[in-house]
Order: C-alpha cells, then structure tokens, then sequence
C-alpha cells in the first residue's frame, strides 16, 4: 500500500518549510524569510506512531498576485490539495488572521478534505491566547504549534492520523497482483492497458483510485486475480511544462508503491530519454518488479539482429536495472501481448522469492571462496553468516565483522552472484549489513 499522502498548505511565509524539515526529521524544504522561496512541492516520508505518512510541501497561495512565479506556485498548490488525503493548513499565530488566510480556507473548504489547523510561531504558553482568533476561519479546531522550537508537534500529528484511512485491512490484496503501467505520454500506455483487459477470457470491473490520476482495474486471468493501476497522464505536455513536470513524480510514486510489478512503457521507436530514467529510477527505489516493454515494435524496421542490437542499448542506457527482463511488443497489432501476463507473473514469483537460510549460507560461502572480501589496513571483511527477512524485494541481512569493511563494490558483487545462482530476475535485492556483537 501507498502512504497517504499530505499536504502542508498556507500563505506565504507562515513557515511551511520550517514545519515540514522538523517532521521529516532533516533539511529538506528551503528556509527564508522572503516571499516564494519554495517554488515547488517537495515531498518526504515521516513516521508517526507507527502511521506511515508522506508529506508535501507547497509553495505559499497567493491569490492576489499576477506574478508569473507566484500564479504557478498557486497550481502546485492546487495539485497538492487535490492528491492529499489530508491537509495541514499553517497559518501565523503572531499576525492573526489575514485577507489571504481567508481565501486559503475558501479554497481548502471547496476540496471537501479533512483540514488540520495549524497556528504557527506560538513560541510560549503566555501567547496562547493567539490561538482563539482562529476560530473564525470556520475550518475547526485551531492547534498552537511553534515550528522552529518543535513545539506542539505532537498534537498536530495526533489530529493528522486522526483523519487518516485505516489501510491495516489488505485480507485480499496479498492473493492479487498489482501491475502499474509507467511511462512518459504518447508511448501506449492506455493501448496496453486495453488490449490486456479486452480478452474474452478476461472478467472485468471498474473501481475509481484514491486519486483521480489513476484508476484501478481487477480483472482475472487463469484464475489468478490482478489489478492494473492506469496511470494515463503521468507527464502531461503543458506551457507551464516545467511545473506540471515535477509534480508527476508524485504521482508516479504514489502509483509505484502500491504495485507489485510495474510496466515501465517505453516507444521503441525513440532513445530512451532522462524522463524514461527518472521513473525506472523510482521503481528501482522503491523495490517494485519491473519490466521493459518496448511498444510499437511494428513501426521497426528489422532484420535478425535488431531485438540484440536494441537490447544492449537498453542496458547501456538503463544500467542500474540491469537484471530487468525486457519484451518487445505492439498493443496496436497484439504482438507478443499474450507473453506479457506470463512475464508479469514469472517477475512476481521472483519479487516474493525466499530462500532457505541453509541454502542462502552455502550460496555466500561459494561467493567468499570465489571471490574473497576486502581488506582495509590489514583487517578483513568476514561474513559469519546472512539470512532472508522479507520479500517484495527480497532482503537479506548479512552479519560480519565490521561493517565499515563492507565496500559497495562487494555487494554489487554478491548481488551478482545471487542472481547467478537463483535467478531473480526482474526485482531488485537489498542487503542489510549488520555488524555481530559478542
């Protein structure tokens, strides 16, 4: 599942930023006293009693100005609103309230979302009478909070997981497969997302996603149950491309986290571009199966090379997923369409695979002897022993000696390795390095 996602809202300069470093837990979002410093979202994962949360913050809403900069800050706002689940809306305990407080709560109540508010720069307990004038916004009960000394934080978090989802309930997710179909606009995304759910032995029904960007589709295939996670619109072509750009990862991330195995779309009749690496990169990140689909493989002129050929510029230009297998396709034409289910299910089977921990310990020591570990300033690196803790991607935990010995180099070797002896094909691997106490 993702984390619900939400949003830190208000007028400029009522410290945004400020609050939004203190709960991720570092400097992030920049700081300034003037006007418009935070131009876009940024966004960041924080932890509250337990409750997994991902957090936005938006430049200030100006709805007075004409500036260009302000007006587009305006619409990252607007996005930001619309994606989150719930929204902290900030408001300045020292000014009390503003004309543009009052428009920001017009604007808030008109989305129909749980709101929290916040009134920032209570620094004592003497200035809590700042607080009641806050009343009169009509959006609820107004929590003092001071962002640059961490106080009331709590009490803000408390009212935020108050109104978030209970995603705790996933009876029936774990038997289904969840497929995201990624990519940049115009590569098919929709095409394929079609041609798989229009086959006769296909049973069909639509349900609307928590955001309106994406739309969950189940259906079944062979008797195993998926979900397709469309994501039609991911980069949307704009005047303002620059701003609707960066928001896309949000929405690209939010789609990421909750599949299993994602589909990273790519037109095979173009160079794979910066946008197509930064969303690979995302499902790398995030530990998701993924597989290449090259569409539009009709469009290709071949000869009996040309699939080798394309495939090791692939790996060229995608290096860090490597072990991603790749189809060429065309949903236009239904070439190769009907392997692309199979592959997803073979990329799942590898995404939860686990081994026994006897087997996992013979594999490593294999490696060790093959290969031995690296030394720094005569002392090193020895590997007692590894184990598998979890799936989606698999996870091992490696106990050693010292674990500042362990170079990166060495684990890229490993990873290698692994893959070499028991496949894993298509998912990532994590390696947790610990260091053994007597």
């Amino acid at each position: 599942m993702t984390n619900p996602i939400v949003a830190i809202v208000g007028r400029p300069n009522v410290g945004k930023s400020t609050l939004f470093n203190q709960l991720v837990g570092r400097r992030i979002s920049i700081v300034d006293y003037q006007p418009g410093v935070t131009r876009d979202r940024i966004y960041a994962d924080t932890l509250w009693l337990d409750t997994k949360m991902t957090l936005i913050d938006t430049g200030g809403i100006d709805t007075e100005t004409q500036d260009e900069l302000m007006t587009q800050m305006r619409q990252q706002a607007d996005i930001a609103i619309d994606t989150a689940q719930v929204i902290i809306f900030i408001v300045d305990g020292k000014e009390g309230i503003t004309p543009a407080d009052q428009e920001v709560a017009n604007i808030l109540r008109k989305a129909q979302k749980p709101i929290v508010l916040g009134v920032n720069k209570v620094d004592a307990p003497h200035e809590e009478d700042m607080v009641y004038e806050f009343y009169n916004l009509g959006i609820g009960e107004p929590i003092s909070i001071s962002a640059s000394h961490k106080r009331g934080l709590g009490d803000l978090l408390d009212a935020v997981v108050q109104h978030l989802p209970n995603t705790s309930d996933e009876t029936e997710e774990d038997e289904t497969i969840k497929i995201a179909v990624m990519g940049k606009p115009n590569v098919g995304k929709s095409s394929i997302v079609n041609k798989l759910l229009g086959e006769e032995r296909v049973i069909v029904s639509n349900i609307p996603g928590t955001t309106r960007d994406a739309i969950d589709t189940p259906f079944t295939a062979d008797g195993q149950k998926y979900v397709i996670i469309d994501t039609a619109g991911i980069r949307r072509r704009s005047r303002i491309s620059e701003d609707l750009e960066r928001y896309s990862v949000i929405r690209a991330l939010s789609a990421i986290r909750r599949c299993d195995v994602a589909l990273m779309v790519i037109d095979a009749t173009q160079e794979v571009t910066e946008q197509d690496t930064k969303i690979a990169g995302l499902i790398h990140e995030e530990g998701k199966g993924i597989i290449l689909v090259m569409n539009k493989w009709d469009l290709i002129e071949k000869d009996t090379n040309t699939i080798n050929q394309y495939r090791r510029r692939l790996i060229n230009d995608l290096a860090f997923i490597q072990y991603a297998p790749s189809i060429f396709i065309s949903a236009l034409t239904g070439q190769r369409m009907g392997s692309l289910i199979d592959m997803v299910n073979e990329v799942y089977s590898q995404c939860t695979f686990r081994i026994a921990t006897g087997v996992l310990n013979d594999c490593i020591m294999d490696a060790v002897t093959f290969s031995e570990p690296p030394t720094d300033k005569g002392r090193r690196l020895k590997i007692y022993y590894g184990t598998q803790v979890s799936i989606k991607p698999p996870t091992f935990v490696l106990f050693v000696n010292d674990e500042k010995l362990m170079h990166y180099s060495y684990l890229r070797y490993l990873e290698n390795h692994f893959r070499k002896s028991f496949g894993l094909q298509g998912t990532p691997i994590r390696f947790i390095v610990r260091q053994r106490t007597n």
